[in-house]
């Protein structure tokens, strides 16, 4: 059951995100810059100062990807498996629906910085204010959509106060919930994709993820 205090929390940095704003928020793996318009993903891309390769990531659950991903039965059990049966926190990879609501918010300068060749990241099961805010989301169909919040090529962040001043600064809210559950990795999350099995970033469970595709799938990660 998730406390009045993490839901009272995930409304005050939802409402910021909707009205087109900034917010920095807590997430499992590290703290997120995130945002809900095409203007505010833009603003933390260059306060970043991300290489234009870099694409955002979603913040979605397992709801929002049904909505939005276009998967294969493999593909579809490789996130239940990893995020459901092992409860761990996946940058899922795969095909989406680019044509759905919850998109169509966003510019196409945003999909297109959101998005590459069709696929979509999405950051899945980061903990209970990841799951409230991701209810938001779906239910208000506004999409939030962001990356780490730090300087690029600085590492993730686990802690408020390790943030650089630049980034807090842009940031129309900052939810403190103090230091990260995996903060021990001291990365963000794995990034796979689900229907290739190709590794796109190796991140915090990686190892353990590694090995449940290996029993489950009987397929070998190669970084």
């Amino acid at each position: 059951m998730v406390s009045e205090f993490i839901k009272k929390d995930a409304f005050k940095a939802f409402d910021v995100l909707k009205a087109g704003g900034i917010a920095i928020i807590p997430m499992d793996v590290g703290y997120t810059c995130a945002g809900g318009s095409g203007a505010a993903l833009k603003k933390i891309f260059d306060t970043k100062q991300r290489q234009a390769s870099k694409r955002n990531a979603m913040v979605g659950d397992l709801a929002i990807a049904k909505e939005l991903y276009e998967l294969s039965e493999k593909g579809w059990d490789v996130i239940n498996t990893i995020v459901g049966d092992y409860d761990l926190p996946l940058g899922a990879v795969g095909p989406c629906r680019l044509d759905h609501p919850l998109l169509n918010v966003l510019d196409r300068e945003a999909i297109q910085a959101s998005t590459k060749d069709g696929t979509l990241v999405m950051l899945l099961n980061a903990g209970p204010f990841h799951a409230e805010i991701c209810k938001l989301s779906l239910e208000q169909l506004h999409p939030i959509f962001g990356s780490s919040a730090n300087v690029s090529l600085t590492g993730t962040k686990f802690r408020i106060e390790d943030i650089e001043p630049e980034i807090k600064d842009i940031a129309d809210v900052i939810i403190d919930h103090g230091l990260r559950k995996y903060h021990f990795y001291k990365q963000s999350s794995t990034l796979l994709n689900v229907e290739t099995f190709e590794v796109v970033r190796r991140g915090s469970n990686y190892e353990i993820i590694a090995d449940i595709c290996k029993r489950r799938f009987n397929i070998e990660l190669v970084v």
